[in-house]
């Protein structure tokens, strides 16, 4: 059922990108467990996805149609994101030839797709028993930056280690009036002489305290007679603006501990304490597999053929989320260049782009099937992306495959390649909130629907362009908002999912 008020279609009150980008500047799961091991089944016919993509899409998801968005099946057999059929009706997701994901009254005939919320828990455990065999590295510190700490962070020296001076001024001995002592002292320089009683001495902030130093005047607050001995223009404690030594730490004290995440106030912290290098969880190696033989790399599309937007967009997004991207290869619609890739590929992590349906020249379920692959997840209830999969393909290495429409790619991102990166690099689970939608969102019917929304105060602003060929979208949004089924009222609170870029503590792995 869908939402009150919520037409079939687009929410006319939705924001277009243009408002989005002005808001911006003002301020039950059936998948096999994973212990049970065994060949891929054959995708049933609820797998719609193809690479034909319609309105505005590189790559599309049906079986060889050309798709775009829509309330449902046009004529020709062009099939959008179908948001009305009802109960035991076919839902597309552009999926031509009648690959859609069945309804829950469909019975046995029902594709047995994941529950979003359960895929994710999967794809973040099944890469734990090797998250916890990865041996830590030791990186410069200029490599660090975004990586988990394997060890403790303990103090290699006291901070500070000596006595030093917190404010520029006068370093000064006893009770004043004092003497001047012409020799300043400085950041940097070997220990000074000490004071004696009743003198001074010109300090800069950073710099040794001498011996017997009482406390440090700061410049504004002294003063120099006619005889050139300085006053002080208040009270002055003892002790005052003097930074102790070990004030902040003791040699040997811990200062962050194992699984802290290196942010660029951690790599001060580290090279304050005396650290040239850290013991950190190596990056998740990754190699991205482009698949379609229809896709250019440049200029215009023409001719039937389209322009490939997954190949720019996966790999900073893919190092975003903490990976390191060691290859980008375009394959086509080739089945043996699959399966030398597959069967060669040393990535702890293989994310391919379409191919995942069951047409002519998709590949991947064949050549899992083949390599013989453990199918973790086929097929998530989500719209966009719901012929995602997860397998596993040897002890040591997953792949996810995506699918075609771009995205529908960023939600098989989110849902299963960011888990099971985030497990492999050892980082913490991002904690989820909620904010009300300040517009109703459309639902599918059964499954759950990820749309983008830009954050606006304590609201979140559902955008055009949301079908899972569409990249308008989400190019001016915050984050994706998690939609159940059946739609989300205007008002009503609504679980999000922050992008990389715009969560902080996470913008830091794009190094």
């Amino acid at each position: 059922m869908t939402a009150p008020g919520i037409r079939d279609g687009q929410d006319a009150d939705d924001l277009d990108v243009e408002e989005a980008l002005a808001l911006v500047k003002d301020g039950n799961s059936s998948a096999r467990p994973a212990g049970d091991r065994g060949p891929v089944p054959a995708p049933t016919a609820s797998h719609g996805e193809g690479r034909r993509a319609g309105d505005g899409g590189a790559h599309g998801e049906g079986h060889g149609g050309r798709h775009g968005q829509g309330p449902g099946a046009g004529a020709g057999g062009r099939h959008g994101e179908d948001p009305g059929a009802g109960a035991g009706g076919r839902h597309g997701e552009g999926h031509g030839g009648g690959h859609g994901t069945r309804s829950s009254h469909a019975g046995d005939s029902r594709h047995r797709a994941t529950p979003w919320t359960d895929a994710r828990t999967i794809a973040g455990r099944a890469a734990r028993s090797l998250a916890a065999r990865r041996t830590p590295v030791s990186v410069t510190l200029g490599d660090a930056l975004g990586l988990v700490l394997a060890a403790p962070l303990n103090a290699l020296t006291d901070l500070p280690s000596f006595d030093t001076s917190a404010m520029d001024g006068w370093a000064v001995a006893g009770p004043g009036p004092w003497d001047i002592r012409e020799e300043g002292v400085l950041a940097g320089q070997a220990e000074p002489a000490p004071l004696a009683d009743g003198e001074a001495a010109r300090i800069a902030t950073g710099a040794r305290i001498p011996v017997d130093t009482t406390a440090v005047l700061r410049s504004e607050h002294g003063r120099t007679d006619e005889n050139g001995r300085l006053h002080p223009t208040r009270e002055v404690q003892h002790g005052q603006d003097i930074r102790p030594r070990g004030q902040e730490c003791r040699s040997g004290d811990q200062l962050l501990p194992t699984g802290a995440v290196v942010t660029p106030a951690v790599l001060g912290l580290a090279a304050a304490a005396g650290y040239d290098t850290l013991a950190v969880v190596p990056r998740p190696r990754v190699e991205v597999l482009v698949l379609g033989d229809e896709l250019l790399t440049e200029g215009r599309p023409h001719d039937g053929l389209i322009r490939d937007a997954l190949g720019p967009m996966l790999p900073p997004w893919l190092r975003a989320l903490g990976a390191e991207v060691v290859a980008l290869r375009r394959l086509g619609d080739d089945a043996k260049a699959l399966h030398q890739a597959l069967t060669t590929s040393t990535a702890d992590l293989i994310v391919t782009t379409g191919g995942t349906a069951a047409g002519p020249v998709d590949h991947v379920h064949p050549t899992l099937r083949r390599i013989g692959a453990e199918l973790l997840v086929d097929g998530v209830q989500v719209r966009p992306g719901h012929p995602m999969l997860l397998a596993r393909l040897k002890d040591d290495q997953h792949l996810v495959g995506l699918p075609g429409n771009p995205l529908a790619a960023v939600s098989g991102l989110l849902t299963l390649a960011e888990p099971v990166l985030r497990t492999l690099a050892a980082r913490p689970a991002p904690e989820s909130y909620t904010l009300p939608l300040r517009d109703a969102a459309h639902g599918h019917p059964h499954d759950t629907r990820l749309i983008p929304v830009v954050l606006r105060g304590d609201h979140a602003v559902p955008l055009h362009y949301n079908g899972p060929a569409m990249l308008r979208g989400i190019a001016a949004a915050d984050a994706l908002a998690v939609v159940p089924p059946g739609g989300t009222r205007a008002g009503q609170e609504a679980e999000l999912l922050d992008l990389p870029w715009a969560a902080a503590g996470i913008a830091v792995c794009f190094t």
